[in-house]
């Protein structure tokens, strides 16, 4: 079987856990790199339905960290240590691949191959792709149709858009890269209310394509490139936790 060192460095061939955002934590969030694997399990995020699932001695790679900021206890009925938990007691290891995957493969692929934009340019962690003058709702409508979502939160501020700025996940620390009244639109997920208010106040569109729905792809891709390796792995289903309301109307 092999060792959690092995796919580690593979996960870092991969993609560079030294391209990671200074505040993030991917790499090896628990385990012991000399500990044999028995599977491999990939997943968005790291949930409690996975974490009783796996077996034994499982490597879990994901997307999002389970351990972001500093842990001062681990109280077992509290987040995140109640997973934790779960994965201790089966000798589980869990490898994040967050910031550093957004930079070489997740943002790359939400952007061409699910919303079918082409000749990007990259801006810091931010891609940009400048285009013929498009009213803004029928790049709204082209969004819906690349997502099939029936919701999508935005906020128009110009009638024509000639550029458009992607950030998968949440990735509204990206306005200031943005030149203010500009005819231009970022694509990202997480967006609130007062990040709305900055954008508004600089002339800058913004469209909420979901947090979830714009790095689902995580698993499928690594899948790939890990099954060149040589490595076969379980990719886990989780489903977006939040379910949206559609409110009906009197026929």
């Amino acid at each position: 079987m092999p060792k959690v060192r092995e796919i580690y460095q593979i996960c870092d061939e991969i993609s560079p856990f030294a391209l990671q955002e200074k505040w993030d934590n991917s790499g090896l969030n628990l385990g012991n790199m000399e500990q044999e694997v028995s599977k491999i399990y990939l997943s968005l995020e790291v949930d409690t339905h996975l974490a009783q699932k796996v077996e034994r001695d499982s490597l879990i790679i994901t997307h999002h960290p389970l351990i972001f900021s500093p842990l001062k206890n681990l109280d077992t009925s509290t987040y995140p240590s109640n997973i934790l938990s779960l994965l201790l007691a089966k000798n589980c290891s869990l490898i994040a691949m967050h910031t550093n995957f957004d930079h070489t493969h997740l943002n790359h692929y939400f952007a061409t191959e699910v919303l079918g934009f082409r000749d990007l340019q990259k801006i810091e962690f931010t891609l940009m792709q400048e285009i013929a003058p498009t009213p803004f709702h029928a790049l709204l409508s082209s969004i819906h149709s690349s997502l099939s979502s029936p919701t999508l939160p935005y906020l128009k501020t110009q009638e024509e858009i000639l550029r458009v700025y992607i950030v998968c996940g949440s990735g509204c620390s990206a306005l200031p890269l943005i030149t203010p009244h500009s005819r231009s639109c970022l694509i990202t997920g997480d967006i609130k209310y007062h990040n709305a208010m900055e954008a508004k106040s600089l002339g800058i569109s913004l469209i909420d394509v979901g947090h979830y729905e714009s790095e689902k792809y995580f698993s499928k891709i690594l899948h790939k490139d890990l099954k060149n390796f040589g490595y076969e792995a379980i990719i886990s289903d989780l489903e977006n936790p939040l379910t949206q309301s559609l409110r009906k109307t009197d026929e």
